[in-house]
């Protein structure tokens, strides 16, 4: 029995040295006169393609007292045009048999459709159309202000947990506004966007010189930026407000609080820790040891919490969590940390056995066998994701909108295969510290304690 052990521990270390290798993707990249900025990536292997439309406004830049905006207006431009009446973009995408969406994060919005390659123009078209006027009725604002709100009581205000990993611990542990406000919003703040807003806000940042358009799959590059530009190219370019300065320093001192569910069956903890943004060279080094802390059974935190101590029921987190990942913030940010904990124990207890963990980082480092498995899978996972058209195309216009450069997809692999031990160790001690730590024990309420068993 020890020799079949033995024997599968070597062709595990075996496996977690094995480097994961992909060619580069071909990437063309052009701008318009307006400034609108163009990247397309040809794959020939499925007649189908991916489009992406990133601007650059998100939550930090939502105005103040309208708290929510950015999302609500995100619904906005579903509604419809003069010329494409509400329900175009999806009898013309997903009558073709394909699909669309949009999403809200920090610093960018974007638009995604993936469809036959046959569909493409019109997609263009119909992205051309909106980013140029919107149907800016108040029966629109007020139907989607209602589903805002709706989304909001579903999965904030009548869900255990609330997503208060989230929101509440973004509160706790930053002090700008752009970095600390609920991104879904408050009912009173919504309640005050007026068309006016609407169309101040699109006027503002729904420009093509505040945009990155993105097409990966069946396509002639060529081609495709001679269709952007008959559809794009007359649209004007804006003046675009200056970005503030979001950046903060470390915290000093721990922040703590207490909070009550009242839809939770067990409790919870949420900690954050806060991080710089993608422009500090500890970065990549903070995705790695977050994987490495909070990423699957394998995981350091797993392995102590659930498997060893069994006080914990789950785990989960990571560099960004739950809104992105490395490459999606243009400013600071939290390795967070959010797991259910049993009942009848105190959560301070785990909380001290996470930073325990944390702390033997510091101390001793990890080993080059156990990085490079974490590394191996990252990049392997990483390389599936962008396989699909539909997420190339998004992060190649989420990276050239926030980093400048969508090589950055090729690049990011390389990016962390380089962290190496001393990295880990160095950035574990740096910011994983109780200083710089802010959490929150989320307690079962009274009335839900008195139905467990």
């Amino acid at each position: 029995m020890k020799k079949l052990l033995a024997s599968m521990t070597a062709i595990l270390l075996l496996g977690a040295l094995i480097t994961v290798t992909a060619a580069p993707l071909p990437i063309t990249t052009f701008q318009l006169d307006n400034g609108l900025t163009l990247v397309v990536s040809e794959d020939h292997s499925s007649p189908t393609v991916g489009v992406s439309i990133a601007y650059h406004v998100g939550f930090r830049l939502e105005p103040r007292g309208r708290t929510g905006f950015a999302h609500l207006f995100e619904h906005m431009m579903f509604e419809g045009t003069p010329n494409a009446p509400k329900g175009s973009f999806v009898k013309i995408i997903q009558g073709g048999g394909g699909s669309l969406n949009g999403s809200t994060r920090y610093d960018y919005t974007n638009y995604i459709s993936t469809a036959p390659v046959s569909t493409l123009e019109p997609i263009l078209w119909l992205e051309a159309d909106r980013m140029r006027h919107l149907d800016f009725s108040k029966q629109n604002l007020d139907n989607q202000r209602n589903v805002v709100k709706e989304e909001i009581r579903v999965n904030v205000k009548n869900k255990p947990y609330g997503l208060f990993f989230w929101t509440d611990l973004a509160a706790l542990a930053f002090d700008k506004w752009e970095n600390a406000h609920d991104g879904y919003g408050s009912f009173v703040d919504l309640d005050k966007a007026s068309i006016e807003d609407v169309k101040h806000f699109h006027q503002t940042y729904y420009a093509p010189n505040n945009a990155v358009l993105a097409v990966a799959g069946d396509v002639d590059p060529q081609q495709v930026y001679q269709t952007v530009k008959k559809y794009f190219g007359t649209i004007p370019a804006a003046r675009i407000p200056s970005r503030p300065d979001v950046s903060e320093p470390l915290n000093q001192k721990e922040r703590f609080r207490e909070e009550q569910d009242e839809h939770a069956s067990v409790p919870a903890i949420a900690i954050g820790w806060k991080m710089p943004g993608p422009d500090s060279p500890d970065y990549y080094p903070l995705a790695v040891l977050g994987e490495l802390l909070m990423s699957g059974d394998a995981s350091l935190l797993y392995q102590k919490l659930i498997k060893e101590k069994q006080t914990m029921l789950s785990i989960s987190g990571g560099l960004g969590w739950p809104l992105g990942d490395p490459l999606t913030f243009d400013g600071p940010t939290l390795m967070v940390a959010f797991g259910l904990y049993k009942p009848n124990h105190e959560a301070l207890e785990d909380v001290n056995s996470i930073q325990q963990v944390i702390d033997g980082i510091a101390r001793k480092g990890v080993s080059t066998e156990r990085l490079k498995a974490v590394q191996t899978k990252m990049v392997a996972d990483y390389y599936k994701s962008i396989a699909r058209n539909l997420q190339r195309a998004d992060y190649l216009a989420i990276t050239r909108l926030l980093h400048g450069n969508a090589d950055l997809v090729n690049r990011y692999p390389a990016l962390l295969e380089k962290v190496t031990p001393a990295d880990i160790q160095r950035v574990a001690a740096t910011y994983l510290t109780v200083n710089n730590r802010s959490w929150i024990d989320r307690k079962i309420a009274s009335h839900q304690q008195e139905k467990q068993p």
